[in-house]
């Protein structure tokens, strides 16, 4: 009688312990694996949606400035004298249908009269004004 005395007075004893180190273990449980486990997910998930969402833009980007520009199909030399107005030069070619004849030709002609300037034009059909790509 007397041992079950001792049992039943430490009864309450017992119970709390019991309590204590399970819900010690569920608090270890819950704040140690459970909610880290859950944020870690979420931030290598948006972490993964961001890297891909950045390549995605960066390559948007790249095709949209990599797409064919309008070439001019007619170039143009025109002729300024030392005044900077435009002037004519007889005998000399001023219409091309390719830049890097046009240029050529261009850089020839600055040779033959270096007191010329010459600028290299071409009418795009969307603007009114020509546009100079080269000026020597």
């Amino acid at each position: 009688m007397n041992f079950l005395k001792k049992i039943f007075e430490w009864k309450t004893y017992i119970f709390t312990v019991i309590v204590v180190i399970s819900f010690s273990n569920f608090m270890v449980v819950l704040f140690g694996h459970t909610i880290p486990g859950v944020f870690l997910t979420f931030f290598k998930m948006a972490g993964e949606y961001v890297i891909l969402g950045s390549v995605f833009v960066f390559a948007l980007i790249w095709l949209i400035k990599a797409r064919p520009h309008n070439r001019p199909k007619q170039y143009s030399v025109v002729v300024f004298d030392v005044f900077g107005k435009k002037s004519q030069i007889e005998g000399i070619r001023t219409e091309f249908k390719t830049y890097d004849v046009a240029w050529s030709f261009m850089k020839q002609y600055k040779k033959e009269y270096p007191l010329h300037n010459f600028a290299l034009v071409s009418e795009h059909p969307n603007s009114d004004k020509p546009t100079i790509f080269k000026y020597i």
